[in-house]
Order: structure tokens, then C-alpha cells, then sequence
């Protein structure tokens, strides 16, 4: 499984915003962005290259990686796939990749970060429909039930993670969350909007159509 080794920090500020990649720290004063809201590098508080269309549609293509913790082959494939999909393109990438199983394990509150939804769904820490699945790009289908293996709860840090899911307000309206049994739920299709942060998936398009 090919991971990103790069400093989560720099990610964010090559990209010039938060990409909430290290869970709590981003909410904290120690978050880099606050501490050193600029580019890495020698150069980086000089004004950044990159203006040109292209340039800008790979920032937007590198951006979104970035955000899903997805290298590019794998994400070539999940453009190559949804391009066959009806409907507009852009879109149906980010629903893809709000699908994956390492990030609907983020979004249900199970991990603080996608990265480390994806080390617990490696490690063979959930069921989707009752079936064991340790591929963090699985894509889950709407009325697919995630649920955390019951030999997994005892665990300190999954009995953390629910103290803190009991005032957890923001679950995606695309999804639902049973505390009492500790299983998520895929409601509906996420949309655009439900990324969190400013993304436009047809610079992609564009990007790959040249």
C-alpha cells in the first residue's frame, strides 16, 4: 500500500490552506499553517510560480491527493473510472473519494485523521456488511453498514474515540452513526459540498483531458 512519507505539515502549506491531515493539532495553535502560513523551502515567502492554467490545474490535482492521501496512480485510476460514469465528472471523482472506506472511517469519527483510518482499516479493525475488508480505497455503496469488529472495542483507543463521538455533532448527512452498537451507515451519495474545503474537481478534468 503506497503512502505519502512527506510531512503532512508541508502539505498543507504548499497548498496555502488547513487540509486537516493530523486530526487535532490542525484545530491547535501548533498547527504549521498558523506558525508558518507560507510555502516550505528557501523560496517560500517568495510569491509562488504556478500561475498559469496548467499550473493551476496541478495545484488543484496535487491538492486533492493530498487531501484523500492518495498517490497518483491510484488516483489516475479513480478518475479513469468515473469518467465512464454519467454525470458530471469533477463531481463523481470527489463522490468517489468520499466513498473510500479509509475516509468514511474518518468521517464517522472512528480516527482523527484519514491516514490513520487508513493504518486501522489495514489492520483489519472493521466490517463492511459483514464481511472483514482491510483495503483502505474499498469503495462502500449507499445502504452498506460498516461496523467495528467486536474483538476491536476493548481496545483504550477506541474506548477514547467514543467519549469523544458522544458529543461529536458533525457526522456527515450522508451517513449515520449508532453509537450503542459502534456501526456507521451510508445514507445517501455525498456531494460536492460535503468535501469541506475548497476544491474544484473539473480543474482535474481539464487537467487530464490535455
Amino acid at each position: 500500500m503506497p503512502n505519502n512519507i512527506d510531512s503532512k505539515c508541508k502539505l498543507c502549506r504548499r497548498a496555502g490552506e488547513k487540509l486537516f491531515l493530523k486530526g487535532d493539532r490542525c484545530m491547535s495553535p501548533k498547527c504549521a499553517m498558523v506558525r508558518r502560513p507560507y510555502a516550505p523551502g528557501i523560496h517560500g515567502h517568495n510569491p509562488s510560480r504556478g500561475g498559469s492554467e496548467f499550473g493551476r490545474q496541478l495545484s488543484m490535482k496535487q491538492k486533492i491527493k493530498r487531501l484523500y492521501g492518495v498517490m497518483e496512480r491510484q488516483f489516475r485510476h479513480h478518475f479513469d473510472e468515473v469518467r465512464k460514469s454519467p454525470g458530471i465528472t469533477g463531481d463523481q471523482l470527489l463522490s468517489r473519494l468520499e466513498r473510500r472506506l479509509d475516509n468514511v472511517i474518518y468521517r464517522l469519527g472512528f480516527a482523527v485523521s484519514r491516514a490513520q483510518a487508513k493504518q486501522l482499516v489495514s489492520h483489519k479493525m472493521f466490517e463492511v456488511n459483514g464481511k472483514r475488508v482491510n483495503i483502505p480505497s474499498f469503495e462502500v455503496r449507499v445502504g452498506d453498514v460498516i461496523v467495528l469488529k467486536q474483538n476491536k472495542r476493548e481496545k483504550q483507543f477506541f474506548k477514547t474515540q467514543v467519549e469523544i463521538l458522544q458529543n461529536k455533532k458533525d457526522v456527515p448527512h450522508w451517513l449515520a452513526l449508532d453509537l450503542e452498537k459502534l456501526t456507521g451507515k451510508v445514507l445517501s451519495m455525498p456531494a460536492r459540498d460535503d468535501v469541506g474545503v475548497r476544491v474544484d474537481a473539473q480543474m482535474v478534468v481539464e487537467y487530464y483531458s490535455k
